[in-house]
């Protein structure tokens, strides 16, 4: 039988894009339809190897116009597009079927685009808008797709996919799918970006509808994921899949990673009967399986009452499934094992997660995409097969955004315990510290005071029977959790010490590191970083951290029991002495103080937006001691910025102008004096505070010694409390010393053509940068792959708690005290405010009014200059003892931290209450009742 004979008979295709479901999946595939295409044997089905259709245009050049799915793999996504290299590759593994078809290349798109008048300026402009200028996205684009559409296909392309369409079934029908260069890629899958057509005959239906394929790249969402994924419209050409199509008795998706749980041993399952349109467009519950190590540990059978059926003369139709059959199963339990057999085979070619589309015919599978899950957090590397459990670093130090390469293997190399990288974030094995009763209860009570969120994950992971190991509590290879630190004096001078040795040290690395350059920088650096991490670990340091940490805890625990007095050391920690970071907040009040009485200065300021600005600043009335007062708050805080963890994140005198929209809040908001004021009035508050306490100790039974004891932990937390925030400046001022030497090196490669940017080392490890210091040889290929997993990691929520099988876990407030409909958190500073919410995801945008409540991601040191002009605090991510809830007490702002999805679930303008010492927040108006009140 020859080729064409076997697939005269083809006809019907459905093409669909699944919404959320009842198990919360979400999916976008093609189901195909074909009566006997199944029946063929394998090798009937192979596409023998033909001379590719070519035409010469533009003199010499040679263009390729249509290619086989059999003739591509992965290797060329540039010719084929996404879709069509991973269909190829597909039909190339042993036992999976994939209809037959062929691509029409993105050399005909170019042929056909370079005929569109204007089509760079218009990529220009559409280059220009925001992602969420959706009008003037939706009109540009518009006008790009009506363009296209009115062109007529060049006369060799037209022939090139008639003489394609003859090969595989002139009579037959066919879809016609969108393959674009940026599609089904590791990490963005551009899942519906792009369009379909379904059930299409004859070559002139043919050939319109690849037109219209090339005109969906520019739809408006495609232009806006291309957008906020970072990818130039210029760059992404598309090809077109036409492949003859199948008719299934059932249809569905497969995941080979649990898409709810990121669970990568369970796969997910949905099916339904006949074509899967019924299942997406919300017309049937679909059957749903989870699947893990050969056997369905979950299933739910839906109500499938409607079925989508292809009709003979193209389109589609709804029937009526008869009601003895709705309630049967689409699948038998023996074909969902097979299916999910059949995606690990897959899974385990392309080495990633696959969401995979598929349809079953008369008893076989017949897969018609599959592309990695971009939405699973990457699980970290691990060099056995054991069960591991990872803690999120980002969490504890308040900056969950990604890193790039350079940044967290300078944190890696620089950290007191190992840690592993994932999706540009860095976690710690915790596995070992949980496996014996001793150290596991230890650790959650720590993870408990520091995190509730991140204790009750914990819980759940060893909830679960046998995935973490018990050990003996006997033997070397026990892991301990440190002690307690010995007591210490309550001594102001113990923390004048630990300052001056770190200055010190600090002093001599600038003085040291200035000596060495190149290879011998490189030499010089990793006995920096060993001194670094002795800082880190002096024991003198770590007990008066532990110090103002347990007087917290001491206070509060026992106050709370005595007098029923909550969080009691809230206030005894206003205006505490030696806090770096609330100085450095009350610091740039002084900056604004100097600043307000010089309006030229001020109007320049409103027009900044170059960070080139300080050398212009004389030229103004008090423009010199504007610039002064600036540049002295640099010399002593320029060295941090929002994720200052990162080495590469931009410091403020790296970007100065960071800085001005908050000294212009602060001059606008706050009166001349403010600094001083607000130290005094809180130095005042916890004096008062101190004094109600002890008085009331000293009414009750034994009260003299409860009081004496009050008085010793009151002295030891405003002794030391304030030096917890030093250590991490410390840090960060390293820090920005290494990075001079590093960038200063970067300006001696591009120098030397080694690199194109200076900023290309941040993609590069530590160690890379250091060989390609000693070889002067770069892979500038590897430098783009890792800017491009950037973007991708960017996009991803890291979990607090990460198991080795890929689940990422959340953990949940278990108290009953939040009423309903209000956001649970974890109270850091009591009080109670009501006001205006100000959702900021970045500093620079701060534009604050009297009674703002701040709400935002995390908060580090570089947000406390916004608290002195915020009355309250709201958190997604953040502790008892983070640099957010330290500096919230120290200013005496209602904060509550680790509030889930707050800068999504709150909007910015809405009226909320923050309770912080109860740990929740009310939403009370949105800004449109707002409005409307306000025009009543």
């Amino acid at each position: 039988m020859s080729r064409r004979d076997q697939q005269a008979g083809i006809s019907g295709t459905i093409s669909f894009t699944a919404g959320k479901n009842t198990t919360g999946i979400r999916s976008h595939f093609n189901v195909y339809r074909n009566g006997g295409l199944a029946a063929r044997p394998r090798s009937c089905r192979r596409i023998v190897r033909r001379t590719p259709e070519r035409t010469k245009n533009r003199g010499a050049m040679i263009e390729e116009y249509v290619r086989d799915l059999d003739e591509v793999d992965e290797t060329q996504v540039a010719i084929v597009g996404g879709k069509g290299a991973r269909l190829g590759t597909l039909s190339r593994i042993d036992g999976i079927r994939v209809p037959a078809g062929f691509c029409v290349t993105t050399d005909a798109f170019r042929r056909v685009m370079a005929q569109v008048p204007s089509i760079d300026h218009q990529l220009d402009q559409l280059s220009r808008l925001k992602p969420d200028d959706r009008e003037a996205i939706r009109d540009l684009s518009a006008e790009i797709r009506r363009a296209i559409e009115g062109l007529a296909l060049p006369d060799d392309v037209a022939a090139a996919i008639t003489r394609a369409l003859g090969r595989h079934g002139a009579k037959a029908a066919y879809a016609v799918r969108s393959s674009a260069t940026a599609e089904d890629l590791a990490t963005a899958s551009f899942a519906g970006q792009q369009d379909t057509y379904l059930n299409v005959r004859g070559p002139a239906a043919i050939h319109t509808h690849v037109s219209r394929c090339w005109a969906s790249l520019f739809t408006e969402r495609a232009v806006t994921y291309r957008q906020r994924n970072g990818i130039d419209h210029h760059a992404v050409h598309l090809a077109v899949v036409v492949q003859t199509m199948v008719f299934p008795q059932a249809a569905g998706v497969l995941f080979t990673a649990d898409p709810v749980t990121s669970n990568r041993k369970v796969a997910s399952v949905e099916a339904s009967f006949g074509l899967g349109e019924a299942l997406v467009s919300g017309l049937v519950n679909p059957d749903s399986y989870r699947v893990r190590d050969g056997a369905i540990i979950d299933r739910t059978i839906g109500s499938k009452r409607l079925a989508i059926e292809a009709l003979p003369a193209g389109g589609t139709t709804q029937q009526a499934i008869s009601p003895e059959r709705q309630e049967q199963p689409a699948l038998t339990d023996a074909q969902v094992l097979r299916l999910v057999d059949v995606g690990r085979r897959i899974e385990a070619h392309v080495g990633h997660p696959q969401d995979i589309e598929w349809c079953l015919v008369d008893g076989e599978v017949e897969i018609v995409q599959s592309r990695p899950i971009t939405t699973l957090f990457p699980v970290p590397a691990a060099r056995d097969s054991e069960n591991h459990v990872y803690l999120s670093v980002g969490h504890q130090q308040m900056m969950t955004d990604a890193m790039k390469p350079l940044g967290f293997s300078m944190w890696q190399l620089t950290a007191m315990a190992p840690m592993h990288e994932a999706g540009g974030r860095l976690f710690v094995d915790a596995t070992r510290l949980l496996a014996t009763p001793a150290s596991r209860a230890g650790f959650l009570q720590m993870a408990g005071r520091s995190d509730p969120l991140t204790k009750d994950a914990l819980e759940t992971v060893l909830g679960r029977p046998d995935f973490v190991p018990t050990l003996s509590e006997e033997g070397p290879d026990v892991p301990r959790l440190g002690g307690t630190p010995a007591a210490i004096e309550n001594d102001p001078a113990i923390v004048t010490e630990l300052i001056e040795r770190s200055e010190a040290s600090l002093a001599a690395l600038r003085r040291d590191i200035a000596m060495v350059t190149g290879p011998a920088l490189f030499d010089f650096l990793p006995e920096a970083f060993e001194d670094h991490k002795r800082l880190l670990s002096d024991p003198l340091s770590m007990q008066a951290i532990m110090a103002g940490m347990e007087a917290t805890w001491w206070l509060n625990e026992q106050l709370s029991e005595w007098l029923g007095e909550k969080n009691a050391a809230d206030t005894l920690t206003l205006s505490a002495p030696g806090n770096i970071t609330s100085e450095m907040g009350l610091a740039l009040l002084d900056v604004a103080d100097v600043i307000r009485g010089h309006p030229e200065v001020v109007a320049f300021l409103q027009e900044v937006d170059d960070d080139g600005f300080l050398d212009e600043l004389p030229s103004f009335a008090g423009g010199t001691e504007a610039r002064d007062a600036i540049r002295g708050y640099l010399d002593r805080y320029g060295m941090r910025c929002v994720g200052e963890i990162d080495i590469t994140r931009p410091r403020w005198s790296e970007r100065p102008t960071t800085l001005v929209p908050l000294i212009l809040d602060n001059i606008r908001l706050l009166e001349p004096g403010a600094a001083g004021r607000r130290f005094e009035q809180g130095r005042q508050a916890a004096q008062g505070k101190r004094e109600e306490l002890l008085e009331r100790l000293r009414a009750l039974p034994d009260g003299d010694r409860k009081a004496d004891e009050t008085t010793r932990m009151i002295d030891r937390l405003r002794t030391f409390i304030g030096y917890r925030e030093y250590p991490k400046y410390a840090i960060i001022s390293r820090y920005f010393v290494y990075k001079q030497a590093l960038l200063q090196e970067a300006e001696h490669l591009v120098r030397a053509g080694v690199l194109r940017d200076r900023d290309d080392i941040l993609y590069l490890t530590f160690s890379e940068l250091r060989d390609v210091v000693r070889t002067h040889q770069v892979d500038d290929h590897l430098i783009q792959r890792r800017r491009d997993a950037f973007r991708w990691h960017r996009t991803l929520t890291p979990p607090r708690v990460l198991t080795s099988e890929g689940e990422a876990i959340a953990g949940a407030y278990r108290r009953d005290n939040v009423p309903a409909g209000a956001l649970a958190g974890l109270g850091v500073s009591g009080g109670i405010v009501e006001g205006r919410a100000r959702v900021l995801l970045d500093i620079a945008e701060a534009e604050l009014e009297p009674g703002d409540i701040l709400v935002t991601s995390y908060t580090d040191p570089s947000w406390s200059p916004l608290f002195v002009a915020v009355q309250g605090l709201v958190t997604e991510v953040g502790g008892l003892m983070t640099h957010g809830a330290v500096i919230a007490r120290e200013y005496g702002l209602p904060a509550v931290v680790g509030v889930a999805d707050a800068t999504r679930l709150i909007r910015d303008g809405q009226r909320i209450r923050v309770h912080g010492t109860d740990g929740y927040i009310e939403i009370l108006a949105s800004p449109n009742d707002a409005d409307a009140r306000a025009q009543l």
